[in-house]
């Protein structure tokens, strides 16, 4: 195949033609000017989710669906290059520590006398209403980003399941064919 430039052309080598092929450029566009938007969205749902529909755990869903659309357009190599295993493990154990840390802390600072999660006790240099609702923003920001890591892990090892398994049977017939 024959790539015309502004300046002329040149061949394309097996290994162009090869990634070429396997690309939808209108998909890739979309899905690029896509995935900020769902973050954005995803961000909106976990902090307003105190107060209104949504929360924590809608907005990690939404936020994971952003990281699959990603997965989708640009192939599962390169999504699990953008974000490793490491990562998804750290961000399920930074969620658990945001949630579990303010409660400590709420316990910490009033010693003991209130509930877990009695979000007035934070020692926040702000107005009561203020240190309460921002005390469940740390909570529900916490909980998405548990939920974000664990669904992506999720889809992630359901998919390189699935990219091995079709590797082995396709391994499987050329071995059978030579026989």
């Amino acid at each position: 195949m024959t790539k015309a430039t502004g300046t002329g052309s040149y061949q394309l080598t097996a290994e162009e033609l090869r990634v070429a092929e396997g690309r939808d450029v209108i998909i890739e566009v979309i899905a690029s000017l896509m995935i900020p938007l769902i973050q954005l969205f995803a961000l909106y749902v976990i902090i307003h989710g105190a107060l209104g529909a949504g929360g924590g755990f809608q907005g990690g869903v939404i936020l994971a669906s952003s990281f699959i659309l990603y997965v989708i357009a640009f192939g599962i190599t390169g999504a699990r290059k953008r974000l490793p295993e490491s990562w998804n493990t750290g961000l399920q154990s930074l969620g658990v520590y945001i949630y579990a840390g303010v409660g400590l802390v709420c316990i910490l600072v009033s010693l003991g006398l209130v509930q877990y999660l009695n979000y007035w006790a934070l020692p926040l240099p702000v107005a009561y209403e203020m240190r309460r609702a921002m005390g469940m923003d740390f909570v529900e920001i916490g909980i998405g980003i548990t939920v974000m890591a664990t669904m992506t892990s999720l889809f992630f090892d359901l998919a390189w399941k699935e990219k091995e398994e079709r590797k082995e049977v396709k391994e499987g017939n050329e071995g059978g064919e030579k026989e």
